[in-house]
């Protein structure tokens, strides 16, 4: 959930209108990508987007992008390229309903122009009128990168000046650091009871050599991805680069365990799987359609549908059922327990499941639900509910009763960017990558000898123009240099592909578009001082007393 290290995008980007929106690196031409890996704590890229779409079912952005009020040029261009969820949060944000947004920041070094990808997204969730918090990682990074609380601490101000200079209003929003917010860690040890440790060696691989408190920053992570919610639920984007993706996954599967209640759509006494459920909805549907004024459609019949269509016969006593002719494993588990239940109705119906619902919070839904109602020991049936009240009603009673009544929180990817010098853009190689700390100066001197997409010659690339789909220095019109105008990021784009554009001039127009940004985002980081200084925050954290790192530096 922690946005650190960006990398280096190769990316498909067909779905881009090339009259709105920029071409990203690739054109949707990436190939010879291995099997993708999402690693929280590595330096992973990823060589097709493509694969997070069908491999870890995150969905495109752009079959959503026209109900997002206002979108961020981010979105327009195709920078923010998938989502999970996020349809909740879009909804809230038009109707001025509750939202929130949330991002944390681990403080290994200094932040970056990668990272300028995530402070914006959290500031025009904020300008558009969602709660919005930002976080420092510090235990994550104490844990899982084994830097010093003295490290730490200066790192971590340099990205809330950082935040705080792009436009954060801290008096609309939240910032805190993970070890200095009591209630995130109490939620972290109710999470944790929900967390199992198979799954951290399924998601994260962890083994018998993982420290604990390595595992207990994940716990930690999931609590701040719901902590938002903690007053009042409501829909929560987590903007997060596809590395974090595990995080999110995991987040989303804790914040369904601690509802009281699960609620799903039934057609008779038994618990349905989801494809078994929807050959069920298939049987009623076609049956009811068949069905005279005053029949029943029973749970035999569906069964019988399910294994014949054309042998149903509404007005048998007990039709027979022969199982043993099915060869689809989910088909033969639905007609079996639709047999099991013989000529009880099949009737469509909202079905509220007891999770962790106390008695006196079972006992209070009950009475709450209007209308045609079957108890049964474990679960309730609704039948004159719709799935929408179904689940606000779940939710109310929940709250009322001492629960969170959780919204699984969604989420929103960037893109990675390139490194300057090509390949992945790392921390660690300083002229890969331009940190908002860096002298103007050197920030132009770094885009000055970037990388480009641009060819051999100059009469080469005045009569087959750039490439400025692999082009690094594109890259920062397009995620920063351009800023909100989208006419002149495609007018860059144009004037190189067509031949018009030469890369000695277009890096120097990049350097002092940079340059500029620097000097300006520096003024702001200074003006921010003193208002960082007036923060209920911790700058330097007690916990260098905790592990004998005293005051000073290291």
């Amino acid at each position: 959930m922690t946005d650190d290290t960006p990398t280096d995008t190769d990316a498909d980007d067909s779905r881009v209108d090339p009259e709105r929106r920029r071409h990203l690196p690739d054109g949707g031409t990436a190939a010879g990508a291995d099997d993708v890996t999402l690693d929280p704590w590595g330096s992973s890229t990823i060589a097709d987007y493509r694969k997070l779409f069908e491999e870890f079912g995150i969905e495109e952005f752009d079959e959503l992008i026209e109900s997002v009020p206002n979108p961020h040029y981010l979105m327009r261009r195709g920078v923010i390229f998938g989502h999970r969820d996020y349809g909740p949060v879009a909804e809230a944000l038009r109707n001025d309903d509750p939202a929130a947004v949330l991002s944390g920041f681990m403080p290994t070094g200094d932040p970056h122009i990668g990272h300028k990808l995530v402070f914006d997204e959290i500031i025009w969730h904020q300008q558009q009128g969602a709660e919005a918090y930002g976080l420092i990682a510090d235990l994550e990074a104490h844990a899982a990168r084994g830097l010093t609380w003295a490290e730490i601490d200066e790192h971590a101000r340099d990205y809330l000046l950082s935040l705080l200079a792009l436009g954060f209003d801290p008096d609309e929003g939240e910032l805190y650091r993970q070890s200095g917010n009591r209630e995130v860690q109490d939620l972290a040890f109710e999470l944790g009871s929900k967390a199992r440790f198979a799954e951290f060696e399924g998601i994260y691989g962890f083994d018998s050599e993982t420290s604990i408190s390595h595992m207990q920053s994940v716990v930690t992570q999931m609590a701040d991805i719901l902590y938002p919610q903690m007053e009042e639920p409501k829909p929560t984007v987590i903007p997060v680069g596809p590395d974090q993706d595990p995080h999110v996954r995991l987040s989303r599967d804790l914040a369904a365990r601690m509802r009281f209640f699960k609620v799903t759509e039934a057609y008779f006494s038994q618990e349905l799987d989801d494809a078994e459920r929807a050959l069920v909805a298939e049987a009623y549907g076609t049956l009811a359609g068949r069905a005279d004024a005053g029949q029943e459609v029973r749970c035999v019949h569906g069964a019988q549908y399910l294994v014949d269509p054309d042998a149903v016969t509404l007005d048998a006593d007990r039709p027979t059922v022969e199982v043993s002719e099915l060869d689809d494993p989910v088909r033969a588990s639905a007609v079996k327990k639709l047999q099991n239940a013989g000529m009880e109705p099949l009737r469509p119906r909202v079905r509220f499941l007891d999770r962790n619902a106390s008695p006196d919070a079972f006992e209070d839904l009950v009475e709450r639900i209007d209308g045609e109602k079957r108890r049964y020991d474990e679960h309730v049936d609704a039948f004159d509910l719709s799935p929408e009240d179904a689940e606000a009603l779940a939710r109310e009673v929940e709250v009322d009763n001492g629960g969170y009544g959780f919204h699984m929180p969604s989420s929103v990817y960037h893109r990675f960017m390139t490194g300057l010098t090509g390949g992945k853009m790392s921390s660690s190689i300083p002229a890969s990558h331009i940190s908002l700390l860096d002298d103007p100066a050197e920030g132009y001197d770094k885009v000055k000898s970037a990388t480009t997409g641009g060819r051999d010659t100059a009469e080469e690339q005045r009569e087959l123009g750039g490439e400025a789909d692999k082009c690094p220095v594109y890259e920062l019109y397009a995620y920063l240099l351009s800023g909100d105008d989208d006419d002149f990021a495609k007018r860059v784009y144009d004037e190189c592909v067509g031949g018009e554009r030469l890369c000695g001039d277009c890096k120097e127009q990049a350097a002092q578009l940079m340059k500029e940004f620097l000097a300006e985002h520096q003024e702001k980081r200074a003006e921010a001082e003193e208002l960082l200084d007036g923060l209920d925050i911790e700058l330097e954290s007690p916990r260098r007393r905790v592990a004998g790192e005293g005051g000073g530096d290291d």
